[in-house]
């Protein structure tokens, strides 16, 4: 469902650096979800890409759906291809693509995200 959502234009439909990686929120915060939001993210791109730094007030699931099948997403024990990852909370990453296009659905607790924290300097 979430593959003919990108393709109808509904999910992961806003761009945020270029066709290449969008993402939409599909779901706000309810009781039916357990007050999880679902944000649907497209990510492709052969070489590692980063996108945008954030942090997680209360966590994170991410269900990985690949397009390619060499397509994997940088999860907290490293590069991950079909299946799932889980940050913990207050853990804070930027999200990385690697081997092809992906989709990814973000599952949020509260829907809580923050975009304003700054990477770690080296």
């Amino acid at each position: 469902m979430i593959t003919e959502g990108v393709r109808a234009g509904w999910a992961a439909n806003v761009e945020v650096e270029g066709r290449k990686y969008r993402r939409s929120r599909i779901a706000e915060p309810q009781e039916v979800l357990h007050y999880f939001s679902i944000t649907a993210v497209y990510m492709d791109s052969v070489e590692p890409f980063r996108g945008q730094y954030r942090q997680h007030p209360y966590g994170e699931l991410n269900l990985v759906v690949p397009l390619d099948p060499d397509a994997k997403l940088m999860g907290p024990r490293g590069w991950s291809g079909p299946g799932w990852t889980a940050p913990g909370p207050g853990s804070h990453h930027y999200p990385e693509v690697e081997g092809g296009a992906l989709l990814a659905l973000f599952y949020l607790p509260a829907g809580r995200i923050s975009y304003d924290i700054k990477p770690p300097t080296a």
